[in-house]
């Protein structure tokens, strides 16, 4: 079976987000989304779905949590 592997980037003006996931992984994860409660859910779904994911995003959300 190949490796489930994938690595995503985006920037625009408000935003600067990277990604990394491993499908196949051992639920290990490091976030930093600059939201709390995103931060927290993400963990779990790494965790309890046995995902690697690391996650890196900044942003303009002093307006809002968008």
């Amino acid at each position: 079976m190949p490796d489930r592997i994938a690595a995503v980037s985006r920037k625009t003006k408000e935003t600067d987000i990277r990604l990394n996931i491993n499908m196949d992984g051992s639920g290990k994860s490091s976030l930093s989304c600059g939201i709390p409660f995103l931060d927290h859910m993400l963990d779990l779904f790494a965790r309890h779905g046995l995902f690697d994911i690391e996650i890196k995003a900044s942003g303009d959300i002093e307006i809002d949590c968008h």
